[in-house]
């Protein structure tokens, strides 16, 4: 079965988000100013034939460790849905 996985990254709350901090000084410019905070990540989708959600999971969780996260400056989510 294929699954559709989604692995989202984002970095560590303890660390600053230049990027975040770019995008909310640009919104307070624009007179937005009731957004309080921002934090940038990445939102990526994986394609895996696997027998069952939870060797889904293990591939993506592998995959994100290996690659997709920098585990000194990021954390990842994932989630999974089963393709019909």
């Amino acid at each position: 079965m294929t699954y559709t996985v989604q692995v989202k990254v984002m970095p560590l709350k303890e660390l600053l988000d230049p990027q975040g901090k770019t995008v909310m000084n640009g919104l307070q410019n624009l007179g937005l100013g009731k957004v309080e905070d921002v934090r940038i990540g990445k939102n990526i989708t994986l394609q895996i034939d696997a027998d069952s959600a939870e060797q889904a999971r293990k591939i993506a969780e592998d995959a994100s460790k290996k690659l997709l996260a920098n585990p000194v400056m990021e954390y990842f989510e994932i989630s999974e849905t089963p393709n019909p």
